[in-house]
Formats: C-alpha cells, sequence, structure tokens
C-alpha cells in the first residue's frame, strides 16, 4: 500500500494506460494474414494469397467490433489498424496482383499497382484526419477492405476458372486502377454502421441472412467477387443518381421565376 504522503513516481493515470490484448489480437492475426498473402504470392501461390487477404478482412471487421463491445478502445489500438490495414489491404493486394498478372505488362504494370497502393494510403490517412468529421452513415471513398477485396475476388475466382492471370492481365489491370482510384476519390459509399446489432429485427432478416450465407458457401469465389463488384458500383450509382437529382433541382428553380414573369401581364397591356 502506497505511503500517503509519498508522490508516486509515475502519475497513476499514467501506470493505467496499456495496451489491450483482445482487439489488437485480432488485429495482429490480421496483419499475420496480409504478411502471409505476401510470402504466398512470392511463392506463386496466388489462390491461397487471394484468401488470406478475406480472412485478413474479416478479423479487420472483428477487431473494431471487439473493441467497443468490451469498451477497450485506445489511440494506440486505432494507429495499430491503420498500419495493419496498409500493409494487408495496401501492399499485399498490390504486390499479390502484380506478381499475377501484371507483371509481364512492363511499366504500365507496376505503375497500377502503386496506383492501388498509393490509394490504399491515402484512403487511410483521410480516414484518420476526417473521422470526427464525416457522416459516419457512408464512407469517404471505396474502403481498402473492399478495394482489396476487389482485387483478391478477381484473382481467386480466376484461378478457380482455371484461366491464367497474364490472359486477362488487361482486365486486372484497369480493376487495379479503379479500385485505387476509388479509394481516393469523394464518391460515398454505405458504411453499414447504422445497423444495430443489439435491436431486434423481423424474422424474415433472419431468413435472409441464412440464404446469404448459403449463396456465398455455395461458390464463395464468385459470390464474394460479384457481391463487392456491386457494393463498388453502388457508390457511383448513388453519385449518378444525386448529381441528376441535383440537376433537376437546380433546373426547377431556375425555371420558376422565368415562368411567373411570363405569366404576369404588363402594366401597359390594354386591359378587355
Amino acid at each position: 500500500m502506497a505511503h500517503p504522503d509519498r508522490t508516486p513516481l509515475i502519475p497513476l493515470e499514467k501506470r493505467r494506460r496499456g495496451i489491450y490484448i483482445l482487439p489488437n489480437l485480432f488485429t495482429t492475426a490480421a496483419l499475420f494474414a496480409g504478411f502471409f498473402a505476401i510470402v504466398q504470392a512470392m511463392n506463386l501461390r496466388f489462390e491461397i494469397a487471394a484468401v488470406a487477404i478475406f480472412v485478413a478482412m474479416v478479423l479487420d471487421g472483428l477487431d473494431g467490433r471487439i473493441a467497443r463491445l468490451t469498451h477497450t478502445q485506445s489511440e494506440f489500438g486505432a494507429q495499430y489498424d491503420s498500419m495493419s490495414d496498409m500493409v494487408s489491404f495496401g501492399v499485399a493486394p498490390a504486390l499479390v496482383m502484380y506478381e499475377w498478372a501484371l507483371k509481364d505488362m512492363g511499366k504500365l504494370g507496376w505503375i497500377a499497382a502503386f496506383i492501388y497502393c498509393a490509394g490504399a494510403a491515402l484512403r487511410l490517412a483521410r480516414f484518420n484526419t476526417n473521422i470526427e468529421v464525416v457522416d459516419k452513415r457512408y464512407f469517404q471513398g471505396l474502403p481498402s477492405p473492399a478495394a482489396a477485396a476487389l482485387v483478391a475476388g478477381l484473382v481467386w475466382v480466376v484461378i478457380d476458372n482455371g484461366i491464367a492471370g497474364n490472359d486477362v492481365r488487361w482486365y486486372a489491370c484497369a480493376l487495379t486502377i479503379f479500385a485505387g482510384l476509388s479509394m481516393i476519390s469523394n464518391v460515398l459509399f454505405w458504411s453499414g454502421k447504422s445497423i444495430n446489432l443489439r435491436k431486434s429485427v423481423p424474422f424474415i432478416v433472419v431468413i435472409a441472412l441464412v440464404l446469404a450465407f448459403a449463396l456465398v458457401s455455395s461458390y464463395p469465389p464468385g459470390v464474394l467477387f460479384a457481391l463487392f463488384l456491386a457494393y463498388a458500383a453502388s457508390g457511383y450509382v448513388g453519385w449518378i443518381w444525386s448529381l441528376k437529382k441535383r440537376s433537376k433541382d437546380h433546373a426547377a428553380e431556375a425555371g420558376e421565376p422565368a415562368a411567373d414573369t411570363a405569366i404576369a401581364p404588363a402594366d401597359d397591356a390594354p386591359r378587355p
């Protein structure tokens, strides 16, 4: 027991600071999965590398939720999670795609891979600086895990159909650049954070979840790639829809005064 008259060498609030084991354990596992994907790509085991990126995505989704549920959020955990995301969803997908399909394209191949890698870094930096000022319901730019799922999904589904990466290198290059630029765009993507897991839902929602799991398990490569491709397209569909709606609103606002002027009679017009 400390003496009441003695001042502790280390302040109590600093001694209580520490690293929470549980959420950072999942972050470390996600980091390992991303590093494992890089190693497997170097060994030309691209299908295993693609699956490892999806595993990292699942683990990355769990660490934040576990931290919130157990009230173990910390600044260290947030920064560590960003470093893990950069490896698992920035460096790993870029290297896997480069080794699988872009390697024989010369400068264009590594430039496409670099665009993706730089896009992931910029996306994470912007997310960390704007986290307090953006709408929680939407992501500004395509999330890096979704972009990584696009790249890894293409690798997985093409290999599963017995097609070589060199045969689809142009499609792979276009998708890699699209994913990289989408991450740094201002297009809004639904975040899913408005879903309350503690709230009761109708029974039909449970049935829909069961059917979704059954659909994914029927053909994981194709279904997962199609889902994330649809998610990436949904942001641009919503963006185009908002542009059209905005232009209609501006046209309506500009047309109302002109219509009033045309209908109103002139003061010196002859009266009937």
